[in-house]
């Protein structure tokens, strides 16, 4: 039986907005997540979230379509999703999907489907849409006294970079000066270099791709000159950045609040990324940072994580275990949902 569909960013905000709650669901390549919060002073507080991987892109490279298994594992996801928000009683909500659904011929069915099982309706964002999200929900991370930043969000189909500028906004918002998207992510490169036995030159390799992909960002906006200059900071939003934070702190599990807003320094993160391609695919698993998850798309985003960090030597990486979800919320409640 179709359900009744949920509350989209278009709706009318509650008339008691110091009592609205509003969810942002980003469903990506690899997970599907979700957070429900209510208005907190300037910003929100977070009263529901779900996250699980559903690999929804799984040899999308090889097919250029959504397979039936990803199609129904994500659609499963979505259901508790859809759950959580009518149990909270959201007013209103913003549903996106990224890479994999910006790429797969077969999407529109998808989400067809998709709107008549859980009530959801996606909208598919462009690449700089989710970046620009990516830059609100991490922003306050960044040191405003740094005149620029870079940030990067290694997705599991795609990465993004945007390049800020902090210097000269009355409103104190950094301003995108740059932007790209490169179809280098964790499971993209997993898919086609494999990523349960990964040996050096297979390593090596996707750190030349993922650099070979980037340097024109680097030709074109000159950063390494203001790197030089010490006015730039890094910044990541993704898995891979979360994951070596963890491995490097040796938690017993993963704590967001250990985590989000950290930083490691490019030492730190060569030393946790070959703890990790020191193990074998079965450690990896066992590892409490990882799981059965990630096991295998792990060592993909320390490829690219490498690539990143030896073109911009800025040393030293901002960790943000925030980014989409946050960037949609802000919107919602300040009225600039997009």
């Amino acid at each position: 039986m179709p359900q009744p569909s949920l509350p989209s960013a278009n709706a009318a905000p509650a008339r008691d907005t110091g009592r609205e709650v509003c969810a942002a669901l980003d469903l990506g390549t690899n997970n599907c997540r979700l957070l429900v919060a209510r208005r907190r002073g300037r910003g929100f507080q977070v009263i529901d979230a779900f996250s699980r991987i559903v690999r929804l892109g799984e040899g999308l490279a090889a097919t250029g379509l959504l397979s039936e298994a990803a199609m129904d594992r994500t659609i499963a996801a979505l259901r508790v999703c859809a759950g959580k928000v009518r149990n909270r009683g959201v007013s209103r909500a913003r549903y996106v999907a990224t890479e994999a659904c910006r790429r797969a011929a077969n999407c529109a069915e998808f989400l067809q489907r998709v709107y008549r099982d859980t009530g959801i309706p996606i909208e598919i964002i462009t690449s700089d849409e989710e970046a620009r999200l990516v830059v609100a929900g991490c922003a306050p991370l960044l040191a405003p006294e740094v005149p620029h930043a870079l940030v990067f969000d290694i997705g599991g189909g795609s990465t993004e970079l945007v390049w800020l500028s902090l210097e000269d906004d009355p409103d104190g918002e950094p301003r995108i000066e740059g932007f790209l998207s490169v179809p280098q992510g964790v499971v993209t490169l997993a898919d086609r270099y494999g990523g349960r036995a990964v040996t050096e030159d297979v390593y090596d390799a996707m750190v030349e791709e993922m650099r070979q992909a980037i340097l024109p960002f680097e030709r074109r906006h000159a950063i390494g000159g203001r790197i030089a200059e010490g006015k730039v900071q890094l910044l990541g939003s993704s898995g891979t950045v979360t994951t070596l934070a963890g491995v490097h702190l040796e938690l017993p599990r993963y704590d967001r609040s250990r985590v989000d807003g950290s930083s490691l320094s490019f030492d730190e993160i060569r030393r946790a990324s070959r703890r990790l391609a020191a193990l074998t695919y079965a450690e990896r698993v066992a590892h409490p940072c990882i799981g059965g998850d990630r096991a295998d798309l792990v060592l993909a985003g320390c490829a690219i994580l490498e690539a990143i960090c030896a073109l911009w030597a800025v040393g030293r990486v901002v960790v943000a275990d925030r980014g989409i979800r946050e960037g949609i919320l802000l919107g919602l409640f300040t009225g600039a949902a997009g």
